[in-house]
Order: structure tokens, then C-alpha cells, then sequence
């Protein structure tokens, strides 16, 4: 694709970038074929084809638009695209450049800021984060049957263990997770305790970033990363041999830390180690010897493997696998390859759009009746459980029996 880029934009890092990717891309239209809002929408502009024609136009006129912004926000940034994509186009990272500087050039109205703050003031703090899921289990029978859904029993009371192993992996908490669903990671803990593996938990990490980057905050973003990594490197200096994440969306997050800080002299070095060894729990599974485990009662699952999973990480059949040795007989899902909805703050941003890709994933999910909707990530596990009519879980869990 040819481009001329404005003048106050092609020399500045945003440009240059967008001009590398737009470049690569042959307007073949491959990308639309898997794109979830095209095939419920059925309009150009709401496909990956139409929305790199309106970022280049973005970036060619250097003027802006509020329909332009409204056709971005649309986008799941699920990456289905990019492994459709014969030519490897960068869309993900071309769509936060295009949505960047149209909020640049355009501010977004009072009330749309105000509700980006407010999910940057509470989501990534994982103590506010508990708060708020204490407050709604007190008011509990009052909520909506679908938020009734969502929140855990009651709050998870960790059971410490006392055994020591030579080997360890940092397991970081999360923000979310750690509120709705601290129970996924302490049974990673538990199993990887059977596996002769230690889980570091540290208390001073944060949020991997991704909720700030993702509402167009990238300063606040960098520095949720920076206190990772200084809250990681005491234990990867002292042997950590990974860091393993139960939530896909965070580890693909934190997969990209190198690549985030490769121009920061103080943290470059760190957080390319960081990334190198951030791995799915899928990954760090499959690389260990589990015949030592206990044979579980196999009951059948239907596996929901989320977009950061298999577009992100591009871990495909590595959860199934795992699933299927350990007894379980997974049912067949129509459009694997197809996004819930959740896709982090879109389902509070696009609600509509957002249920209704839910009820189709659940209607693809629940065709081969099974016992169970299994998933990685925490968003998609609360967002399908806000409507199932069967138990979700992370598979993780499911490994313990």
C-alpha cells in the first residue's frame, strides 16, 4: 500500500511506525473473513480492510473524525485478522497508533473520558479491586442475576504451602483475577507444588499494563510495567527459571515488555528478560512432566480458547491436548477462532455489540451439550459466566480433578 503521510506526523515515532506497517499491507481483504464485528455488521468500515483505509486517511489528511473514532472503538483488537493476514500486518499496533492520534487531534467528550478514568481508577488496583467485589457480595441478592453470576461464593481464603523445591516460577497475582477468581491461581500453585515447582508470589507487583495501554494511557501503562519488572528482579537474579501467568491477556502483555521499553536505557536489558521468560501456563505445562499427576474423573468440556491465546500467543491445541491426557473429552465448537465479547474494557465500552457476540459464542459453545465451558483468561471466564447455563472455569483448574 503506497502512503503519504501528513507532514506533522510521518517524522514522529507514531508515523514512522504506521508507515512501516501500511506499507506491508495489499488490501486483499483476507482479514475480513475472520473479523467478528464484520460478520455481525457486515460493513466494510467495521473490518480490519476498512479501518486501516480510515487510519491511513487518519494519518494522510492529519484531520480526524468522531466516525472515524467510532469505527476504532468498534475493534475487538482480538488479532483474529493478523492470523488470517498472508502478509503479516501489524494491525493491533497500527490500530492504537490510528486511535492514539484521533484522540489526539479530537479530545473525546467529557462523559467518554470520565468513564476511561474511572476504569483506569479501579481496575488495576487490585486491592480497589477487592473492595468493590466485597461491596457487591454484601448487596449480592440486590444485583443483576447476570453480575450475580460473575462474583466468586465468597472471598478466597488462601491455604499457604510449606513445602520448599529447588525449582521456582513467579506467579503473578493480577488485578482482576486476583479479586474475582484468586482460586485459578492458587490451584496453580497446588499443581505445580505436585510438579516439585515453587510459585514466588510477590506482593508489590501490579497490573500488567494492558488496561492503561489499552484506553490510550501509555505513560501510566509504562509505569505499572516498570513496577513489575523492579518488583520481579529480585527473584529472577536470584534463580527464578520463569514467569508464569494463568490470565492469556496479561501474559501476551507482558510478553511485549521488551518490545515496549527497547528505547528506555534503565529498563530496556530487564524487561526483555522479563518478556523472554514470561511464558502461558499452557507453555510452562507442556515443557514438564506430568505422569505423575493423579487420574482425574473425565467429564466432557467445551474449551473456549481466547483471542490473546491463540492470536496473541498463537498457542493453539496446547490447553486441549493437556485437557484430553489428563481424561477429559473435549465437544466440538463451531468457529473456535471466533471472540466472546469480554476483549477487556469492551464489553463495559460496547455492550451491545459485546452481548452479542457473547450469545453466539455461548450458542456455539453449549451445541454439543457439554458439562462444562472451560477458558484462559480471566475477562472471558466472568464475561461468558454472566450468561452460561453451564459452569465456567479456567482449565487450569481442571487439572487438579
Amino acid at each position: 500500500m503506497q502512503t503519504t503521510l501528513h507532514k506533522n506526523i510521518i517524522d514522529t515515532a507514531d508515523g514512522q511506525e504506521a508507515d512501516r506497517i501500511l506499507r506491508n499491507c495489499v488490501h486483499c481483504g483476507f482479514c475480513n473473513a475472520t473479523c467478528p464485528t464484520y460478520q455481525i455488521l457486515g460493513d466494510e468500515l467495521e473490518g480490519p480492510r476498512g479501518r486501516i483505509y480510515l487510519i491511513k486517511q487518519l494519518l494522510e489528511t492529519g484531520s480526524s473524525s468522531q466516525q472515524t473514532r467510532g469505527h476504532l472503538d468498534r475493534c475487538l483488537t482480538c488479532r483474529n485478522c493478523e492470523t488470517t493476514c498472508p502478509s503479516g500486518v501489524e494491525y493491533h499496533s497500527l490500530l492504537e497508533i490510528g486511535r492514539r492520534v484521533n484522540d489526539q487531534q479530537a479530545p473525546r467528550p467529557l462523559p467518554a473520558r470520565a468513564l476511561r478514568k474511572l476504569l483506569r481508577l479501579i481496575l488495576p488496583y487490585r486491592r480497589r479491586m477487592q473492595l468493590l467485589v466485597r461491596m457487591a457480595l454484601f448487596v449480592r441478592p440486590l444485583l443483576p442475576a447476570k453480575y450475580r453470576r460473575q462474583l466468586p461464593d465468597k472471598p478466597h481464603a488462601p491455604v499457604p504451602l510449606t513445602r520448599q523445591h529447588a525449582r521456582k516460577v513467579i506467579l503473578p497475582a493480577g488485578c482482576a483475577q486476583d479479586a474475582f477468581a484468586a482460586d485459578i491461581n492458587q490451584d496453580a500453585q497446588r499443581l505445580l507444588d505436585k510438579l516439585g515447582i515453587n510459585c514466588i508470589t510477590p506482593e508489590n507487583d501490579t497490573c500488567c499494563g494492558a488496561v492503561s495501554s489499552h484506553l490510550g494511557a501509555e505513560d501510566e501503562a509504562l509505569r505499572f510495567i516498570k513496577r513489575n519488572i523492579d518488583s520481579w528482579w529480585p527473584d529472577i537474579e536470584a534463580g527464578a527459571e520463569a514467569i508464569v501467568h494463568t490470565a492469556s491477556a496479561c501474559g501476551l502483555m507482558i510478553k511485549d515488555y521488551g518490545k515496549l521499553l527497547a528505547d528506555d536505557i534503565g529498563y530496556a536489558d530487564k524487561a526483555q528478560r522479563v518478556s523472554e521468560l514470561c511464558l502461558d501456563i499452557s507453555e510452562y505445562l507442556q515443557q514438564q512432566d506430568l505422569a505423575a499427576l493423579p487420574a482425574v474423573q473425565g467429564r466432557r468440556v467445551a474449551f473456549h480458547a481466547p483471542c490473546t491465546l491463540q492470536h496473541g500467543h498463537r498457542i493453539n491445541g496446547a490447553v486441549e491436548t493437556l485437557l484430553q491426557q489428563r481424561g477429559y473429552a473435549l465437544t466440538h465448537t463451531i468457529d473456535p477462532h471466533l471472540c466472546c465479547g469480554s476483549a477487556g474494557t469492551y464489553s463495559i465500552l460496547q455492550p451491545k455489540l459485546s452481548q452479542r457476540l457473547l450469545h453466539d459464542k455461548l450458542d456455539t459453545l453449549l451445541t454439543d451439550k457439554p458439562e462444562l465451558i472451560a477458558t484462559a483468561n480471566i475477562g472471558c471466564l466472568l464475561h461468558m459466566r454472566s450468561a452460561s447455563t453451564v459452569p465456567v472455569v479456567h482449565w487450569l483448574q481442571l487439572l487438579n480433578g
